[in-house]
Formats: C-alpha cells, sequence, structure tokens
C-alpha cells in the first residue's frame, strides 16, 4: 500500500468509525444528539468535535476525529528521538461519563502517526474504569478485547493488556485507573510481523470493538437502583480520572505540545468531580471491595 493511499484510506476509516459510534451512542441513550464543531489547526488540519451532554444515560462525552499536520516542536521530536520535523497525525478519541454510577466510564483510541516511510506507526487502546467494579462486566470487556486481539496474534492480548496495566496506572495513588482493557503503540511490521493492510485492519477492529462492548455494559446497568452515597463515591472516583489525564496521559501532553484543540484535548474530564482530604472507604462496603481491585495483573480473560 502506497503512503499516500494508507493516509487516505486511514482518514476515511476512522471518520466512519466516528460517524458508526456517534450512531450507537445516540441510540443506547434514546435521547441525546452529539453536538458537532469542525475545526481547523493553525498549524495544519483539524477535526470533528462531538460532546454529548445532559442525555438519560450519557452525562458528557465526546467521540472526536482529528487529521493534524505540520511540524514537531522541539520537545517532541527529542521525545520520539527523529530529526524530521513534519508529521502527520490522525485520530479518534472516545471519553464517555455515565448519568448512573454502575455505568462505567470508558476511553477509546485509535491513532495512526507519519513523519517519512521509515518513521510511522499506529497506536490506541481501550479501556474500562467502572465506579463500582462488576466482576462479570469486566470479564465480558476483556473478553471481547481478547477476541479482537487473537484474530489477528495470539501474542497481542497478554502483551497489550499487560501494557495497558502499567500506562494506565496512578502512581502517586499507586492504583490503576480502571480495570484496564489494552494498549498498544508504534505498531508496525518490524515489530509485528504484520504488514501495513493488516495493522490498518487491526485499528480498525479495536474501534469496532467500542459499540458490542459499551452497549451491552449500558444496558446491563443503565436503571440499576443509586443514592447519594454511589453518587458521591462517583465523584471521588471521577477525580481519578482527572488526575490521570492531567498528569500522566501521553494524548493529552500532545496535544497541549502541538498547540491542539484545547476543548477538544479536555473533553476527557468529567462534568463535576470531587477532592476528600484522606478519604477511605469503609471496610467490605462496595468502594471498598472495588478499590481493592483497582491493581496490575488480574486475569479478567
Amino acid at each position: 500500500m502506497m503512503e499516500e493511499m494508507l493516509k487516505d484510506k486511514v482518514v476515511a476509516a476512522y471518520k466512519k468509525i466516528q460517524d458508526e459510534i456517534c450512531q450507537s451512542l445516540e441510540l443506547a441513550d434514546g435521547n441525546i444528539k452529539f453536538e458537532e464543531e469542525l475545526w481547523t489547526r493553525a498549524g495544519g488540519g483539524g477535526g470533528r468535535t462531538r460532546i454529548f451532554q445532559h442525555g438519560n444515560v450519557i452525562e458528557k462525552g465526546g467521540v472526536n476525529f482529528s487529521a493534524v499536520y505540520g511540524k514537531l516542536p522541539d520537545k517532541i521530536k527529542e521525545a520520539f528521538k527523529v530529526e524530521n520535523d513534519e508529521f502527520f497525525a490522525c485520530g479518534v478519541s472516545i471519553v464517555i461519563h455515565p448519568v448512573n454510577p454502575f455505568v462505567p466510564i470508558i476511553h477509546m483510541n485509535i491513532r495512526y502517526f507519519e513523519m517519512d516511510e521509515q518513521t510511522r506507526w499506529f497506536g490506541g487502546g481501550i479501556d474500562l474504569t467502572p465506579h463500582y467494579v462488576i466482576d462479570t462486566d469486566v470479564r465480558y470487556f476483556h473478553h471481547i478485547l481478547k477476541n479482537t486481539c487473537d484474530e489477528f496474534d495470539a501474542s497481542f492480548y497478554p502483551k497489550f493488556k499487560k501494557q495497558a496495566d502499567d500506562y494506565f496506572f496512578i502512581k502517586h495513588r499507586e492504583e490503576t485507573r480502571g480495570v484496564g482493557g489494552i494498549f498498544y503503540d508504534r505498531l508496525k511490521p518490524e515489530n509485528t510481523g504484520l504488514d501495513w493492510d493488516q495493522l490498518f485492519d487491526f485499528s480498525l477492529a479495536v474501534g469496532n470493538s467500542f459499540i458490542p462492548a459499551y452497549t451491552e455494559l449500558i444496558d446491563r446497568n443503565r436503571d440499576t437502583a443509586y443514592s447519594e452515597n454511589e453518587l458521591e463515591w462517583q465523584s471521588l472516583r471521577r477525580s481519578r480520572y482527572a488526575e490521570f489525564n492531567l498528569v500522566y496521559d501521553s494524548g493529552t501532553k500532545f496535544g497541549l505540545e502541538t498547540n491542539g484543540r484545547i476543548e477538544s484535548i479536555l473533553m476527557s474530564l468529567p462534568p463535576m468531580a470531587k477532592w476528600v482530604y484522606n478519604h477511605k472507604p469503609a471496610e467490605n462496603s462496595l468502594e471498598a471491595i472495588s478499590l481493592s481491585k483497582l491493581i496490575k495483573g488480574i486475569d479478567w480473560a
């Protein structure tokens, strides 16, 4: 596949995935339509920001597409260890914060990055952040991801699952952001044994796993009763999500360093969060049990 053809195919396919996910979320929520803002980046390129707010299921969420190009800042060049400063980056990024505390937060990102014929790769991942960890839901989620990975390489799921555990880790809290999923970066033929077409197909398969994974979890939990106590815990867990995204998330850092659109970059933050000094859940409570499962290395599949 020629270089320009790959870029064009990635852009068209990622836009299609954004469209399909937005349609499915509107259907799953039943009372929400996304707000779209088309934007351009001063340095080159632009995107489609689509925001969901005040729905039956979704309190706040975003399903964003971007395709940007231009010159990399020196700090990013140093991090990537490259000489060339011309880049192209395309991706779909999703974060959904639900109304009901028993419906989990979900994040997904698929992306393609290119500087030249030698310096290009696919990256991405999808992970789940429940306020309350429901084992059957987590196993279902990981089962879908494992099946998706196994279609391409049986080594992908265990490797990318470990990378998710390591990446989505809040070091200053010594806890994982949620129950993980898969995370991968810099996938190319040299380190996977797959050609560019197969890597492209894998990226699309990850993107297409979002709808069956999340709509099922919505259906399972959207009508679960909750009280002020559960809403308080939801606000506390949202604060941990915000801490990770502002301190550690590489996508947030890349967007800020390359003068990305700030509203699109920070759409991942929850609509409301709470920080309570030295909060500790009651022993044997659902909150304490959930907190005990925010660790690396659990074999959910």
